[in-house]
């Protein structure tokens, strides 16, 4: 049992056509799971949920033809730093994901069928009950908040007592100028309370602002420098 669950189907070395396809179905089935209990209690985008599904047999095939050779370092690490040029920016659940499905694909790679069914198993099902239980969030929500306003208007804590209401926590992060100077942009990144309402809050800050736009959206990371 334990030789089932922790043995390596290529233990020669040698890839042979029943393992390539052995490990193809494993991966994509593997994928196939993740992709779905990532879409439970919150759900990512259709593409996302494909490069999941996809994601592990991509790198299985990846280790399988590099594995005993010098080079094999060098093809891991980069196939790791593909994460970084996800065209569009991810939040922490779903680069976890992400690394999960590499995860699992490089076990595969490897031969070791039962080591990655059985990991993948324990992340998603944590996941799941870490996110059940609200673990280290107790029903706060991270978002970014862009508010513009007329330039005549000072919006100098003008929106405080709103954020009061709605928010935990709200910090001034950046002001800019837009519209050829006649509007200013403010950003800020907030931390909601617990079932407070987004809509009653932007509703609120229309009737402050003259109507002008506002966005709240997921946490707008700043890039890095010499990225």
């Amino acid at each position: 049992m334990e030789s089932l669950l922790f043995g390596s189907i290529l233990e020669t070395g040698t890839i042979t056509s029943a393992a390539f396809f052995a490990t193809t179905l494993v991966s994509l089935a593997i994928g196939i799971y993740i992709a779905f209990m990532a879409n439970l209690k919150g759900g990512t985008s259709r593409s996302l949920t494909i490069t999941l599904a996809l994601l592990p047999a991509v790198v299985q095939l990846v280790i399988m033809l590099v594995n005993g050779n010098v080079g094999a370092g060098v093809a891991v690490a980069g196939t790791f730093s593909l994460v970084r040029f996800r065209s569009q920016p991810g939040s922490g659940q779903d680069i976890t994901n992400i690394f999960l499905a590499m995860a699992v694909g490089l076990a595969t790679g490897m031969g070791y069928i039962g080591i990655a069914i059985v990991f993948a198993v324990i992340i998603t099902l944590a996941n799941m009950a870490l996110k059940l239980l609200n673990f280290g969030g107790a029903g706060c929500d991270v978002k970014t908040v862009k508010i513009t306003v007329p330039e005549s208007l000072d919006f100098e804590g003008i929106f405080d007592d709103i954020f009061a209401r709605y928010t935990s926590n709200a910090e001034l992060c950046e002001v800019k100028t837009t519209g050829m100077g006649s509007l200013y942009k403010l950003t800020y990144n907030v931390t909601m309370r617990s079932k407070a309402s987004t809509k009653g809050m932007i509703d609120e800050m229309r009737q402050r602002n003259g109507n002008l736009e506002i966005s709240c959206s997921r946490p707008v990371a700043a890039p890095a420098e010499g990225l």
